[in-house]
């Protein structure tokens, strides 16, 4: 007779406030991003596991989902961010 071992699987929710989501949305050629950095955080993940698991499931996401920004573009976001940290 098989015994079958119960599994519990507990999941936690996070409640993020609204302003500190919003300091996470950048507007890149008119269309609103977020960084994969924050998108891995906000879902409890490395980023580069985010990656990966982004990569795998791609058929998954809409062709416009994502996209690589320029290395000023990044930049930009860095110094929007770096404000927003002294601002807050």
């Amino acid at each position: 007779m098989d015994q079958k071992k119960e599994l519990t699987v507990t999941k936690e929710i996070a409640i993020i406030d609204e302003n500190s989501l919003k300091s996470r949305i950048f507007t890149i050629r008119g269309i609103k991003v977020m960084l994969d950095s924050d998108l891995a955080e906000l879902y409890g993940y490395s980023t580069k596991r985010f990656n990966e698991q982004v990569k795998n499931n791609i058929e998954k996401f809409d062709e416009d989902f994502r996209f690589q920004v320029t290395k000023e573009e990044y930049r930009e976001i860095l110094r929007s961010k770096k404000g927003m940290r002294t601002i807050i």
